[in-house]
């Protein structure tokens, strides 16, 4: 496994790197109060290809490979999670189901625009009776003619407010179960189709999840991606596909926060020393650093065996479970170092603390993961 980068991506990261620094985190206390992602910031972002890391070249992306993306996503997971999670659900999420499974015309039709940041994507699978069990989708799509009619509710959609296109999942067969889900390409301005109420949020403010309701939605024929029937295994294939993506913005996040925890320990005095030279910090910062390491080296690993088209099923939920995991821990030992200033809203350290506690949730909570896991082993291991 050979994680260098080449010129290309090592270029496209220090500009990123510079773009985060100077940008960004200038208007991170901003983001906070407002709710809102300045539109310098946005513009700035289109102008760099940020939109595009997952979009292959032909259709006006980057076509940057798993280790390219996620040495992108480390260095903007180091800023504020409202911008990082703007990004990360477009390029994640919501644009790979149409990259991965898309047929010619819906790629020519969708990407050229969603990679210059012109379309926002969202992926529409949660419902109020459909969260860990995806399968229990209340969202119907009966085919009429040359349209399918979609009526049903999502919630907590990332990103639902400045979408443009949404894939979404509804069942098409309900006698077949998960066989009898199909994903479909939906357009905000498609009749029948609107966002409703934004959710106030324990953190990841800029960036919003809102409720996607379809009434007698018109979503043409054409617009079904993949086959009909395959929309369950889309979800996981997006799903999974994202998680490398996913653990590499937390790396950067958790990166972050041990460079502002060493530094406020080399600065903090206390009994006549640093605080770092306390063994009880000290231990702490050590701990932080050895766990950042562990998961840089498994999300690149991870990311390696997708760009080499290896299956990634156990090792890709395994990496979204510890990243999570990690990043919890990490922000947690990160207060503490800060002791009071760690817990004042106005320092940074205790919004990445609320943010992060929706990583061991969204995309697939941790006990998910861990069913994913222990299935696969079963497998392995010919326990059926």
């Amino acid at each position: 496994m050979d994680f260098r980068l080449d010129e290309d991506i090592e270029f496209l990261k220090k500009g990123v790197r510079d773009f985060v620094q100077t940008e960004v985190e200038a208007v991170a206390m901003q983001i906070e109060e407002e709710n809102k992602i300045p539109q310098k910031i946005i513009d700035m972002s289109k102008e760099m290809g940020l939109f595009g890391l997952s979009i292959p070249e032909e259709y006006g992306g980057l076509g940057i490979g798993m280790v390219g993306k996620c040495a992108l996503y480390e260095e903007i997971g180091a800023t504020h999670n409202g911008f990082t999670t703007l990004i990360g659900a477009h390029t994640g999420i919501g644009t790979v189901g149409i990259v991965e499974m898309g047929n010619e015309a819906q790629k020519r039709k969708y990407l050229p625009d969603m990679a210059a940041g012109e379309k926002i994507g969202a992926f529409a699978l949660t419902e109020p009776a459909a969260g860990s069990n995806a399968t229990n989708l209340k969202t119907t799509a009966v085919k009429k003619g040359d349209k399918y009619i979609l009526n049903g509710t999502k919630h907590y959609i990332t990103n639902a407010t400045e979408a443009d296109v949404f894939t979404v999942m509804a069942v098409t067969d309900p006698s077949k179960g998960s066989k009898g889900i199909t994903s479909f390409i939906i357009e905000k301005d498609f009749p029948g189709f609107q966002v409703g109420a934004v959710e106030r949020k324990m953190g990841l403010r800029g960036s919003h999840s809102a409720e996607v309701i379809m009434e007698d939605c018109e979503v043409p024929v054409e617009n079904v991606l993949g086959v009909e029937g395959q929309g369950y295994v889309n979800a996981l294939k997006i799903l999974a596909n994202g998680r490398a993506g996913l653990a590499a913005r937390n790396l950067g996040s958790c990166q972050k926060l041990l460079d502002m925890s060493a530094t406020y320990a080399n600065e903090r005095v206390q009994f006549g020393v640093p605080i770092i030279d306390h063994q009880a910090v000290g231990h702490m910062l050590a701990e932080m650093a050895m766990e950042i390491e562990a998961l840089r080296s498994f999300t690149y690993r991870v990311a390696w065996m997708v760009d080499q088209g290896m299956k990634v099923i156990k090792e890709a939920a395994m990496l979204k479970l510890y990243g999570s995991e990690v990043y919890n821990r990490v922000a947690d030992k990160a207060v503490q170092v800060h002791g009071g200033i760690g817990y004042i809203s106005d320092y940074p350290i205790e919004r990445f603390f609320r943010d992060a506690r929706i990583t061991r949730i969204y995309e697939g909570t941790s006990e998910i993961q861990k069913n994913i896991i222990a299935g696969q082993l079963k497998k392995e291991y010919k326990l059926d």
